[in-house]
């Protein structure tokens, strides 16, 4: 079997036999997977004290993968990060010295942002159906989404609670984000919502997760990102902008059609539900 060429091919090869893998090519692995752009800019020295392994354990690793050592193994990761953007600063200078026109950079925005949610079929038509039927069977859902995912994580917990009343959405107010993660359980799930830049909230709740059996629903940007390999299940969204900074309109897009089908497979009763939560909206005066 070919060597993978593509850090998404890569992951995939990984995930695939991660449970196979020793101890010490487990820890290499997910480090490599968690901290692609290191890998890039990091001699292999650094990367494996960093990881906690020694340099002669990556050098098998890679060759365990496929690879005739440590270099073709990094260079998937130096052509990924050749096709990383910069940070939010570098990408608006460079938007504003390649400005033509309002109306050109309107177009370039739009586009992208249709793009984005055509991407959402293809890439999640095989994981919709799992995921759905994991919310389905779950106890209760917990949301999360911190920062700029956190208004996709809010639409989620604000549409499914219409129609079923054990939607939680962790959020971290005044610092009770550990308290709140106490109360996971195996027969509850997570849905979170994340892309790159990753907060550091999410692998704390990963961490939590892992450790009290509760399973995950990730909703990301790639199968790379920091969550996806703790997940049970992984639906996918693009981020490409023609701004300054990550599109979320896909990640918006994703979670109301998670919703809509996590409703169609809850049928009467969810429509019962979603019924008396808008009449109440009506009596209580929430609407002018």
């Amino acid at each position: 079997m070919q060597a993978p060429q593509s850090l998404e091919a890569l992951v995939q090869h990984i995930q695939s036999r991660y449970k196979d893998l020793s101890p010490q090519f487990q820890v290499g692995a997910r480090y490599l997977i968690d901290h692609p752009t290191q890998v890039s800019i990091l001699s292999m020295r650094k990367i494996a004290a960093l990881a906690g392994v020694q340099p002669a354990t990556l050098v098998r690793l890679a060759q365990h993968l496929g690879y005739e050592g440590w270099e073709p193994l990094k260079a998937v990761f130096n052509r990924q990060l050749r096709m990383l953007p910069g940070g939010y600063a570098d990408r608006a200078q460079a938007l504003v010295a390649d400005s033509q026109s309002e109306s050109a950079d309107w177009v370039r925005c739009t586009q992208a942002q249709s793009a984005n949610l055509l991407a959402l079929g293809t890439a999640n038509a095989q994981a919709m159906p799992d995921a759905v039927e994991r919310l389905h069977r779950a106890r209760r859902l917990h949301v999360a989404g911190f920062r700029s995912s956190h208004p996709a994580a809010f639409s989620f917990k604000y549409l499914c609670s219409l129609f079923r009343p054990d939607v939680y959405l962790l959020d971290n107010t005044a610092g009770t984000l550990d308290q709140d993660l106490r109360h996971l359980g195996p027969e509850d799930t997570i849905v979170i919502i994340s892309f790159a830049p990753y907060s550091r909230e999410v692998r704390h709740i990963t961490e939590a997760a892992r450790r009290q059996g509760c399973p995950i629903i990730a909703l990301c940007d790639s199968k790379l990102a920091p969550v996806a390999i703790e997940a049970a299940c992984v639906l996918t969204f693009t981020t490409h902008s023609g701004s300054f900074f990550p599109s979320t309109v896909a990640a918006q897009g994703l979670v109301e059609v998670l919703a809509q089908q996590l409703l169609l497979r809850a049928g009467t009763r969810a429509v019962q539900g979603l019924a008396r939560a808008e009449a109440h909206l009506h009596e209580s005066g929430a609407y002018l």
